[in-house]
């Protein structure tokens, strides 16, 4: 009888050594700041679904290629296409590349301004250079909002006339901040008439959000996940991937202004 006891006592033991080893396994994610806030938003339903602890890093999508092609540890990117080079370095598994959302480049005005008219790539560029000071994230840092941003100037032939009176900004901020959510608060501030970024990223209670630039002027960025292949736990990681494009996320995508899938 106190054989049995003490054999039920150690598979209770091991059964809690096991639980609590999974509870405290961590899932860490590089990503760019055009996803944070829906990761963010996400997290405790993963954590609480999984009993995995979610540690993200976010950062300008330039520079999370770099990190997955230098080979940093990690379990999950998020990159942005085109990514020849994440995947020839092999420091991800390709088979598991998985679409999570596309996130469009707006603008946004302080609170109870005039929102300006963006419905027509000529309305764009009429704003564009009616504006007194524009900010936006510094596309040298690999912000991608910031490069989409260079990108429709160029398209719209303005981008020598917007030059003097657009101020570019770099993350990081107070408590981590990204370019992005610099842009929204100096908008809120009144330090910028207009601030251009993801609209994701277009969260300080300061500002209104106007909406997101047409599609012809500026195309929307796809952000896509993996599985790294140095990833400590591959089922973690296939875990947080699967979840980040479950029905819940869809949800959270939408919410922030965000287009699930493809």
């Amino acid at each position: 009888m106190k054989r049995i006891l003490l054999s039920a006592v150690a598979v209770t033991i091991l059964l809690s050594i096991a639980s609590i080893t999974h509870a405290q396994t961590e899932v860490t994610l590089i990503a760019p700041g055009g996803i944070r806030a829906a990761v963010e938003q996400l997290a405790p339903g993963f954590e609480k679904k999984t009993g995995y602890k979610l540690a993200p890093t976010f950062g300008s999508g330039g520079g999370t290629k770099q990190q997955v092609v230098r080979g940093d540890v990690f379990d999950v990117p998020i990159v942005q296409p085109p990514y020849p080079d994440v995947l020839a370095s092999g420091n991800v598994v390709e088979s598991t590349a998985t679409p999570l959302a596309s996130v469009a480049v707006g603008i946004a005005v302080k609170k109870g301004a005039p929102k300006p008219d963006i419905s027509t790539p000529e309305a764009v560029k009429k704003m564009l250079l009616s504006a007194k000071s524009i900010v936006c994230p510094d596309a040298a840092t690999g912000a991608a909002a910031g490069v989409s941003i260079n990108d429709m100037l160029k398209k719209l032939g303005i981008d020598d006339q917007v030059e003097p009176k657009l101020r570019r900004v770099r993350g990081t901020g107070p408590g981590g901040a990204g370019g992005g959510t610099m842009v929204a608060g100096m908008v809120a501030r009144g330090e910028a008439e207009i601030g251009m970024t993801f609209v994701s990223e277009m969260n300080d209670p300061g500002i209104d959000v106007v909406g997101a630039f047409p599609r012809e002027v500026s195309p929307w960025t796809t952000l896509v996940g993996f599985v790294s292949s140095h990833a400590k736990n591959p089922e973690a990681a296939k875990a947080l991937l699967q979840y980040l494009s479950s029905p819940e996320a869809v949800a959270v995508y939408k919410s922030v202004g965000m287009q699930p899938g493809k």
